[in-house]
């Protein structure tokens, strides 16, 4: 059984991250690419563990379950860090 919740969220940052080539035998033409999202504070936390984000037209997954950082002491207007990769070939 599977459930989904689609939500925007505007103001989110992307950053590029690493994009690696897959070395093993089953996938010798495929590439991980990951990139970090930096969340608002305006966006009502909760648990992103196992899903999935869409950025244009590309699914990523959600690494581990990012937390907000645990001060307000964090100068800028983005308090959760999100890492996400996706495999393809």
């Amino acid at each position: 059984m599977w459930e989904t919740d689609e939500e925007t969220v505007d103001n989110v940052l992307a950053i590029d991250g690493a994009q690696n080539n897959l070395t093993d035998s089953i996938r010798p033409d495929g590439i991980e690419v990951a990139r970090t999202l930096y969340m608002p504070r305006s966006w009502n936390y909760h648990s992103l563990r196992g899903a999935q984000v869409k950025i244009g037209e590309c699914a990523y997954e959600v690494i581990g379950d990012p937390k907000p950082a645990v001060t307000n002491m964090t100068p800028t207007g983005w308090n959760v860090t999100v890492e996400v990769k996706t495999v393809e070939g």
